[in-house]
């Protein structure tokens, strides 16, 4: 037999035949990323969004079933029917906290191992905080909001890594053309996340309405907390089989032939009904390389001004929306009572050994005014922003809507702050505090319809697939230090709704300026948004067998 022939088939020879190839990798990789930006809408598309949504609803709820369930919390271990300045503090920072350290550690996370080995971690820690809260109890060595505060914070921290891992899942999937609607959909579980925090909290108030004393109160707000583990069980599943991303597959791994398979599973063949062991099988037949994510890279990458100003302007533009949105949601009970839409009047009572006795009617009344409240501003402000930013979002833009957003929200706060004293202390049935109600339900409109939906959906859009996840989670992670900074406003300012108003207008108007370093994404492809050029991304580095 000629020796040479064995040659031609042998594995040293592949390397000649990969080499030749080069100079084609980048088309393919083109050619099949094409594939995801111009598929069809399908059933596979419906289940990242329910999947990606759900636990989008989990996190709205159980952050901001805090505003009612500290309420609660009041009137069973506070003092003068409320927990102290520190104690409702405590209980409202933990989270945000948790979150941001979350968002920071599961963004990179994600570009490090793999968006699909990261996707359900996180939803497992949800899961493990949210029902410690549930049966938290107190000792002698600690007391129970001490506890809560604790098992709020690692809760957070699940959260935080829903937000990196459920954008960047849905924008890489999605196609070019639905992309904004897709992620936007996602993003508005969050909207009845919050409802379903209030609804639940309406519902578990009037089943208590009869008995309510001390015991049930501490019944009622872990029924609350503990009924957001819920969704999260049920969606767990459904993460930890989702599919990888092609894009993960093809500029991180390095591996066009499992990504272009994996495309023709879920877009072609099986429309959606994807078994993630097949491709375990696929074996690696080239060596690929490709940009790596390391510091100096990323340095280099984004100590560029066109690539800097992008990350700036995603990471301020959610710091300012968030001081206002969570400022405003995590302390809903609050400002209703201050401009007294919630008079329940003295809900305490002295008995004859001394001892701080409830008045069960007023207590009832006091909670009831506040969830009803808390659904009216779900209802008519929040849930209708979110969908109609679905309606306009790729076809109007997300940076005119979020232009509009923060211009809008920049006159409204300052309509509410100056004139505040106006709409303050006139009662339920009074035209002043409907007004109010009615203005505070227009900034939860524009909030939704505006920035809080574009800061969640442009960073997850605007960056290099390797640095996508840590990017959105730095953005992110700006927001939330937005959050914790409105808690700490509000708690400076305790006394004085009116200037934290104020205060709030004047980051909405900073938001306008860090929106012009943003550019347009409607209808561009993940990777023209990504700055970098594409004809020379990819080339065969050896052969592995």
């Amino acid at each position: 037999m000629n020796p040479q022939s064995d040659v031609s088939n042998s594995p040293s020879s592949e390397p000649s035949r990969s080499i030749n190839r080069s100079g084609t990798l980048d088309q393919q990789r083109l050619k099949s990323l094409a594939e995801v930006d111009n598929a069809p809408f399908s059933r596979f598309h419906v289940k990242v969004c329910c999947v990606a949504g759900v636990g989008f609803f989990t996190d709205a709820y159980d952050i901001f079933a805090i505003s009612i369930a500290s309420t609660m919390l009041g009137y069973v271990y506070g003092n003068s029917e409320q927990l102290d300045d520190l104690q409702n503090l405590g209980v409202k920072i933990a989270t945000p906290i948790g979150t941001l350290i979350g968002q920071l550690l599961f963004g990179w996370l994600a570009d490090v191992l793999g968006r699909k080995k990261m996707y359900g971690f996180e939803l497992m820690i949800i899961i493990v905080g949210t029902l410690t809260q549930a049966v938290a109890g107190s000792a002698h060595a600690v007391g129970i909001i001490g506890v809560l505060v604790m098992w709020r914070f690692i809760m957070g921290i699940g959260i935080g890594g829903d937000y990196p891992l459920s954008a960047i899942i849905t924008s890489e999937f999605a196609s070019t053309r639905t992309r904004g609607r897709l992620m936007t959909a996602v993003f508005a579980f969050q909207g009845w996340g919050q409802l379903g925090a209030s609804i639940v909290s309406l519902i578990v108030t009037a089943a208590y309405k009869s008995s309510i004393v001390n015991i049930p109160i501490d019944f009622m707000w872990r029924i609350v907390i503990g009924l957001g583990c819920v969704p999260a069980c049920i969606a767990l599943y459904f993460r930890l089989t989702i599919p990888e991303t092609p894009r993960f597959t093809m500029d991180i791994e390095r591996n066009i032939a499992n990504a272009t398979r994996d495309i023709e599973i879920m877009y072609t063949t099986n429309a959606g009904l994807y078994n993630a062991d097949e491709r375990e099988n696929h074996a690696v037949v080239e060596r690929i390389e490709a940009p790596r994510a390391t510091r100096r890279d990323f340095w280099a990458h984004f100590s560029k001004w066109k690539n800097g100003k992008v990350l700036l302007g995603c990471a301020w533009s959610w710091f300012v929306l968030d001081v206002a949105f969570y400022g405003l949601n995590l302390n809903t009970s609050t400002i209703l009572q201050n401009i007294g839409f919630n008079v329940g009047g003295s809900s305490t009572a002295v008995n004859s050994n001394g001892d701080r006795i409830h008045d069960a009617q007023a207590v009832y009344n006091s909670l009831f005014s506040t969830a009803v409240g808390n659904v009216i501003l779900s209802v008519a402000g929040l849930i209708p922003g979110y969908w109609v930013s679905f309606l306009f979002i790729d076809s109007w833009g997300r940076k005119p809507i979020q232009l509009m957003g923060f211009s809008v929200l920049t006159v409204l706060f300052l309509i509410m702050g100056f004139a505040f004293d106006k709409f303050n202390g006139h009662g339920n049935d009074a035209p002043a505090a409907k007004a109010f109600v009615f203005l505070y339900c227009l900034t939860n409109f524009f909030q939704n319809f505006g920035p809080n939906t574009t800061t969640f959906i442009i960073p997850g859009e605007v960056f290099p697939t390797r640095y996508r996840s840590t990017a959105h989670g730095i953005s992110a992670a700006s927001g939330k230090l937005g959050a914790v900074l409105a808690q700490l406003i509000s708690f400076a300012a305790k006394n004085s709704t009116k200037t934290v108003l104020e205060v709030y207008a004047f980051f909405m108007l900073t938001g306008i300026a860090s929106t012009l370093l943003l550019p347009e994404t409607r209808g561009k492809s993940l990777e023209e948004l990504s700055n970098e050029d594409q004809e020379k991304f990819m080339h065969v580095k050896s052969h592995t067998s």
